[in-house]
């Protein structure tokens, strides 16, 4: 499908300053991924981050996707400083140019013991293959209409959280899992993990919305978190992924 760009070993989704919507491993490579036993603190992180791929043997610019935990929602100005902030590693990194950023990302708040600040959960990079089939990540997604303005005014059902108002946001975010998968040539039945956050019941549309769309073929993850921006109530991620490992310890 057109509109995808290339960085190094993947293409990506354009998507806004902070993140792309999705990165899928080029021919010959794949990602994988690896999460943290417990969150890691932003710039230790990213020290941790860049050990461990000099430890495999793959470059800075084989980082391609993260998860990241926050100790509550931003407002839109502490949101944009935030990225501000994280952002400029990726320019050292020598991975992001101007505010074209390759890296796909997911960024939630856990409602009960979140970390003290914004901290690494996990992170994907690719690593050359002559095995693997496609593999992609697709970047966390609320129910906002991103880059086109103030997320106020491009929120489905914004400040409502009713049964029926979540699962409106629900079926926005749905959706759009589905349209950037479509960039990779993907569905539902391409995905070896899909994950689901918000503290609000999804039980009602849980059977018809989710799993009969296929969303959960392996099951759901439910983390009790909330999006990373205040009066956002719903946001999903999914992913196909091979190879996945847990760092225990330091």
């Amino acid at each position: 499908m057109s509109g995808l760009k290339t960085k190094s070993t993947y293409s990506y989704i354009p998507g806004v300053m902070q993140y792309s919507a999705g990165v899928a491993a080029l021919d010959g490579f794949a990602i994988e991924r690896v999460r943290f036993e417990e969150p890691v603190k932003l710039e230790e992180g990213f020290q941790r981050i860049g050990a461990y791929l000099e430890k495999i043997g793959r470059p800075l610019d084989s980082f391609c996707a993260c998860e990241l935990r926050s100790p509550a929602p931003f407002t839109e100005d502490g949101f944009r400083t935030f990225n501000e902030a994280y952002s400029s590693v990726l320019i050292d990194w020598g991975i992001m140019e101007g505010e074209d950023n390759p890296v796909a990302r997911s960024n939630v708040c856990p409602e009960i013991n979140p970390p003290s600040e914004p901290s690494f959960h996990a992170f994907c990079y690719t690593v050359p293959t002559s095995e693997a089939g496609p593999t992609f990540i697709v970047a966390g997604s609320g129910e906002a209409r991103e880059g086109q303005g103030t997320y106020r005014d491009n929120t489905v059902r914004y400040g409502e959280t009713s049964p029926d108002a979540i699962a409106e946001k629900a079926d926005y975010v749905l959706g759009e899992m589905e349209r950037r998968m479509s960039f990779f040539g993907a569905t539902w039945a391409d995905t070896t993990a899909v994950q689901l956050y918000t503290v609000f019941p999804i039980h009602a549309f849980l059977e018809d919305a989710i799993v009969k769309r296929g969303a959960a073929r392996h099951g759901l993850t439910w983390h009790y978190n909330r999006p990373p921006v205040r009066d956002l109530e719903y946001e999903m991620d999914c992913r196909r992924v091979l190879t996945e490992r847990v760092l225990v310890g330091r």
